[in-house]
């Protein structure tokens, strides 16, 4: 479980994330949802350590790692995978090299044993025969599994993606968050994602938290979101048109 308590961020004098208070729930989809500009990946940033927040505690299973020093972090790391919004892997690297760079980094792996669980990763995520290949050879779906692949390569206990279906069509969207959802439950991952893609979220989300204007405003899953009261919440989920006969149709 990860929990974070009355956090608050700023930069310079805009208060972007305002006394958070909030429960990821072990081994579930946790999404967090709001318009751009919420604060969302600010607050997830937060949580992994990219940002340093000004007030409040981040608990990974009871362990503060806001008052942790950097060796005592770097332990918490070792259990994180991260999906940045453009997958973020290294142009100059192999699909293989990507996916072997945490390992080289922090585990005591050798080299073989290293491109072995590397291989795996990828298998897992269906990219077979493609190890030798480089990012810009492959489309942006089979980048966002190979990102994926690199995130679960330490066996991580929580897996956290910001956007992982920006810039991806329909179909593949749904491949990935399937991908997704599979490996949560095969390897008992606590995840933590952001979107837009209401999609998404009505489609593998355990546990959802809208945060608006750097506030977090409601908390629920996805069978409560249909019958939520909150004004800004259904500004955000029933802005189409297939999203209002959705509501309809559950309630």
């Amino acid at each position: 479980m990860i929990e974070v308590q009355h956090i608050s961020k700023s930069f310079k004098d805009v208060k972007v994330l305002d006394d958070i208070c909030a429960i990821f729930q072990e081994g579930k989809v946790n999404f967090t949802i709001g318009k751009s500009g919420s604060g969302k990946t600010v607050l997830l940033k937060s949580i992994v350590g990219l940002h340093e927040i000004d007030e409040g505690k981040i608990l990974f299973h009871n362990r503060d790692f806001t008052h942790m020093d950097l060796k005592q972090r770097k332990e918490i790391r070792k259990e994180i995978g991260m999906v940045f919004q453009g997958g973020a892997l290294f142009d100059s690297a192999t699909l293989e090299e990507n996916v072997m760079f945490p390992l080289k980094m922090f585990s005591s792996m050798t080299y073989d044993e290293c491109r072995e669980r590397a291989n795996f990763c990828l298998q897992r995520v269906q990219v077979i025969n493609k190890n030798h290949l480089y990012p810009a050879e492959i489309s942006g779906g089979m980048q966002k599994r190979v990102a994926i692949a690199r995130a679960i390569a330490l066996n991580p206990k929580y897996l956290f993606c910001d956007e992982p279906n920006s810039g991806l069509d329909p179909i593949t969207s749904i491949v990935i968050d399937n991908l997704i959802k599979e490996i949560i439950l095969e390897f008992n991952i606590t995840a933590v994602i952001n979107t837009h893609d209401m999609n998404s979220v009505m489609e593998i989300a355990d546990n959802i938290i809208f945060i608006n204007q750097g506030k977090k405003w409601w908390q629920g899953n996805k069978e409560e979101i249909w019958r939520t009261d909150n004004a800004e919440l259904n500004d955000l989920i029933f802005a189409s048109e297939l999203t209002k006969k959705l509501k309809k149709f559950y309630i």
